[in-house]
């Protein structure tokens, strides 16, 4: 490929992708929601059904296109956080190696596409392709980089997203716990 540019595109199309696969299934879950607790009969009233349906799958695709636009942002951020400390380049030719690991995600949210009855397959598809592209993007830079300094950022962008994974899961289960606790039983 000739052209630099020419898979600039990539990374939004795999966000919109992801984005459009994760608001369908929650869609369809807020859906089953409103009607087990008897919303979704009172909204039909106001509402067609094909204008609810519309309006909370834009609903969740904003919401799933935010958080995986600033799960791109951190990342990118990380990846060239842990280029400065280990990659002996200094000219941003790894950056440009790496660029093509935008297909996989690409790949990554065309395949969701498929899964978008099951949580499980949808969240597995995520990983499954973000670990590739992690192989992808060792192997591309791993020419620049020393064996310390492979090793180096190996380590430490496992070490600052399971940082960031750990401190969300823990305030996530600590607001939980205080919510359950000052429900009057």
């Amino acid at each position: 490929m000739k052209n630099t540019y020419l898979i600039g595109y990539f990374p939004l199309i795999a966000i919109v992708l992801f984005s459009l696969s994760f608001a369908v299934y929650g869609q369809m879950q807020v859906l089953i929601l409103l009607r087990n607790i008897g919303i979704y009969d009172g909204m039909l009233e106001f509402f067609s059904e094909t204008g609810i349906k519309l309006s909370l799958l834009i609903v969740m695709f904003l919401i799933c296109f935010m958080l995986f636009s600033a799960l791109k942002l951190i990342s990118d951020t990380i990846i060239e956080l842990s280029l400065l400390f280990f990659s002996k380049d200094s000219e941003g030719e790894d950056l440009k190696n790496i660029r093509m690991g935008a297909m996989i995600y690409f790949i990554g949210g065309a395949v969701s596409l498929v899964s978008v009855n099951s949580i499980l397959g949808l969240a597995a598809i995520f990983l499954g392709t973000t670990v590739i592209a992690f192989i992808y993007l060792v192997y591309k830079i791993s020419p620049s980089l020393t064996t310390s300094g492979l090793i180096g950022l190996i380590f430490f962008d496992t070490f600052v997203w399971s940082g960031m994974i750990l401190v969300v899961a823990y305030s996530s289960i600590r607001l939980y716990n205080s919510m359950m606790a000052s429900l009057p039983l």
